[in-house]
């Protein structure tokens, strides 16, 4: 199954990356969003991950641990070879198309991602009309983070060409593409995702089975539950938790800090399935209402240039 017009429906913090990566590895990407008003939102996030892509190929000139995988196929390569690369994400971001039209979109999709928000209802009411544009041809994968698709299969109207594939944030160097069937899913639709994430410079993970958060995020959401719980009952501030994380492990980065890549609103919309999240007085609740404010006042992560942590200070 040859694929090579992709429509990436949402320009959030994933939906750009997916796109921008997408079109840097040479498919024609357009992008779908609900209103003029998301389309300007989304475009400074597509500007600011090009900048990255530049800045990350300049850097490995002379730094081999700036190599992003999902960017070039060696950290070996020689600065012309990245100085061409480069010159494919300029080329990316010329050729990215927008449009709040579902024909214009969808009439000629070889494969949609769906990347709207983590909300069965607007999915839902996304794939029902979906439904109405597509083309025989065309497969359609979920970037859903939590969510199974044999949720939504049906409401598609083509369950046998639905499937999820799942990226983790910045897939230019964390470059995992979760493949996961339902069980209706045609092989020849898995097949065509798994060769299709691939083709993006993504290593394909094939699930066997469905399973809620796929394999990366049912261990990283109880990992970021656990820190929100410390700090919705006030045992230690989100800096000191982060602290204790990284001083304790080495990892490079604290749940926190985590939650400020992964954006706010997409934890917000996961932790209100709970249904304690809806019970006054629950931890819960609290992690929720204190997500909400934080959002209501437009922190909502790296991209809004404050999350957990101040990003505009340079």
């Amino acid at each position: 199954m040859d694929i090579k017009n992709v429509t990436v429906a949402g320009g959030g913090v994933l939906g750009s990356q997916i796109a921008l990566q997408t079109a840097y590895k040479g498919f024609d990407v357009t992008v779908w969003l609900r209103s003029e008003d998301s389309i300007a939102r989304a475009k400074p996030k597509f500007e600011r991950f090009a900048g990255i892509y530049t800045q990350t190929l300049e850097a490995m000139k002379t730094d081999k641990t700036a190599y992003a995988r999902g960017l070039a196929d060696s950290p070996d390569l020689e600065p012309a070879a990245l100085d061409a690369l480069k010159g494919n994400v300029a080329a990316a971001m010329e050729s990215l198309r927008f449009t709040t039209d579902y024909d214009e979109a969808f009439g000629d999709a070889d494969l949609v991602i769906e990347a709207v928000a983590e909300d069965p209802e607007q999915k839902i009411a996304f794939y029902t009309e979906l439904a109405k544009h597509l083309p025989e041809k065309t497969i359609v994968v979920t970037n859903s983070s939590t969510l199974l698709p044999s949720q939504f299969a049906e409401h598609t109207g083509r369950p046998e060409k639905y499937l999820a594939l799942h990226f983790a944030n910045t897939i230019w160097r964390n470059n995992t593409g979760e493949v996961m069937g339902h069980p209706g899913t045609s092989e020849e639709a898995y097949r065509a995702v798994v060769d299709f994430a691939a083709a993006i410079g993504m290593v394909p993970l094939e699930l066997h089975k469905e399973q809620p958060g796929y394999i990366l995020n049912s261990m990283l959401v109880p990992f970021l539950n656990s820190a929100e719980m410390l700090w919705a009952k006030d045992v230690a501030d989100p800096e000191t938790i982060d602290k204790t994380w990284v001083l304790a492990t080495g990892a490079p980065y604290g749940p926190f800090r985590i939650l400020d890549v992964v954006g706010l609103e997409t934890a917000y919309n996961i932790g209100i399935m709970n249904p304690k999240a809806h019970e006054e007085g629950t931890v819960e609740n609290i992690i929720a209402t204190r997500l909400k404010e934080m959002i209501d006042r437009g922190e909502t992560g790296i991209n809004a240039g404050k999350g957990f942590y101040d990003y505009t200070q340079g």
